[in-house]
């Protein structure tokens, strides 16, 4: 990279202050990660693209894919529609990995690259709702392998009842927690070879699924209103990852290529998606997976019945071990002046106590259906702000600039850059009132004939700012 990054990157470590290690400081494996949302120094950049395979690919080796796929058929598509919307998903993490390069570039988390686009006290609101909707596909993920793990007590012959269900939160939690609070080589660590074990048992679940599957069955929902609703759940998943890929290619050389990049991880989330997509909607054509772990548990041969529960709960941890760790940077960016190690220590009380509620106090099932809706709503529009953000800076940036207040470039009038934040609320304005979820229903809904079009609320906000900021937005002069 150029000369004037690179010392801008080093000057933002000391801009941050807060937590800033020594010189010897590495990212090693089984040890607590000491930067947080800092800049990462040339001098500790490593690893390569290949690496995100595995990350996007082992953290996406969760059964809440086989869940997506077997409700784009329960919306009343056919097997082929809901393939069709499982792909298309799938591809949606071509731009996901492409968004890591902001990493690359200035060494910090995406939600610190992110007060770019909205200023650095404006970046505060956006910054609340990514953590709140992070923590809550978290809690998403924990329920189902709670779920899962209780299942396996019940398989061994333990007995059940709310005590079961409350050591296997207790486990499911611990397992998740204490990668994620390791960090960042230890995320990467535990993802590979977890990828490894979950790929082969997950092979045997779709050789298991598919065959029989109904592919001639023809569609039964009302149109429009189906394939919204399967496009609103299916790609709620690669949604949530916006505010994250920059947290993972932070520490990558500055000379890793964006192609490498963007291939690397977007290869990872596609395969593992689709595949497991594809066999909830395999699933859904051959049984009621209104409960798809007892659904898809049922159509399995009796001795691999325990394998799958295990399958799905290491799943689960994989992904929430992703997102857990992330919202501990993005506390750091919301100004908790503690390292990232015990930040984490919120998120997962948070998490915590969503997961009892859901396991304790609600319906599940219904839970999740309205929590996929709702995610779209904040995710889609701040992705759409981020992207044409990136893209009108060609994504480069001055780092010291991020990590610091006053009269610098991205304090804009009052830390606060109008273009940003109104585009952001216009298009979760935009969300809101086209949004069909089983919390709130958009007033739009109905006029549209039942589509959820909230997935256009990133068009919407990302062709605003677009408007709004071409003339002011401008790529940082880099020196040679």
């Amino acid at each position: 990279m150029a000369q004037q990054q690179t010392a801008a990157g080093r000057g933002a470590a000391g801009a941050a202050g807060r937590n800033t290690p020594g010189p010897a400081a590495r990212d090693a494996v089984f040890q607590v990660e000491q930067r947080g949302i800092e800049p990462v120094p040339e001098e500790e950049r490593h690893g390569s693209p290949k690496d995100l395979f595995w990350l996007w690919f082992g953290s996406n080796l969760t059964f809440t894919y086989v869940i997506n796929g077997a409700l784009a058929v329960a919306f009343g598509l056919s097997f082929w529609q809901a393939t069709a919307v499982i792909v298309i998903g799938g591809l949606s993490f071509f731009v996901i990995s492409a968004a890591g390069l902001s990493g690359i570039r200035t060494g910090t988390a995406t939600l610190v690259v992110s007060r770019a686009a909205f200023g650095m006290r404006g970046n505060f609101p956006a910054g609340v709702l990514n953590w709140l909707v992070s923590i809550g596909y978290t809690v998403v993920n924990t329920v189902v392998g709670t779920l899962a793990l209780e299942a396996l007590f019940a398989e061994l012959g333990l007995p059940g009842g709310h005590t079961a269900r409350a050591v296997a939160l207790a486990v499911t939690l611990a397992l998740t927690f204490v990668v994620a609070m390791w960090g960042h080589a230890t995320v990467q660590f535990a993802e590979r070879w977890m990828a490894y074990v979950l790929a082969v048992g997950f092979a045997a679940l779709l050789a298991f699924l598919l065959p029989g599957a109904d592919t001639s069955a023809p569609a039964t929902g009302p149109g429009i209103s189906a394939w919204s609703l399967a496009f609103v759940v299916v790609l709620a998943g690669p949604f949530s990852y916006l505010p994250m890929p920059a947290d993972y290619t932070r520490y990558l050389p500055r000379t890793t290529s964006l192609r490498s990049l963007t291939w690397s991880g977007a290869l990872g989330g596609l395969l593992s998606s689709v595949a497991l997509g594809v066999a909830g909607a395999a699933a859904a054509t051959r049984t009621d997976m209104s409960d798809s772990v007892a659904g898809a548990e049922g159509l399995l041969p009796g001795w691999f019945q325990p394998l799958f529960l295990v399958l799905v709960l290491g799943g689960s941890v994989t992904n929430s071990i992703v997102t857990l760790y992330s919202s501990s940077l993005n506390l750091q960016v919301l100004g908790i002046p503690w390292t990232r190690a015990r930040t984490i220590l919120i998120s997962a009380g948070v998490t915590a106590l969503g997961s009892l509620g859901a396991l304790f106090l609600t319906d599940f099932t219904e839970s999740l259906l309205s929590f996929l809706s709702l995610l779209i709503i904040v995710f889609a529009p701040w992705g759409g702000v981020f992207l044409a953000d990136m893209l009108l800076r060609r994504c480069t940036y001055d780092t010291e600039a991020l990590h610091s207040g006053g009269d610098r470039a991205y304090w804009y009038r009052g830390g606060v850059h109008l273009p940003g934040v109104a585009a952001l609320v216009a298009g979760i304005l935009f969300g809101a009132l086209t949004c069909d979820s089983e919390l709130w229903t958009g007033p739009l809904v109905a006029p549209l004939g039942g589509a959820d079009l909230s997935l256009l609320g990133s068009v919407v906000a990302g062709s605003l700012y677009w408007l709004l900021a071409r003339r002011t937005v401008r790529p940082v002069p880099t020196a040679l």
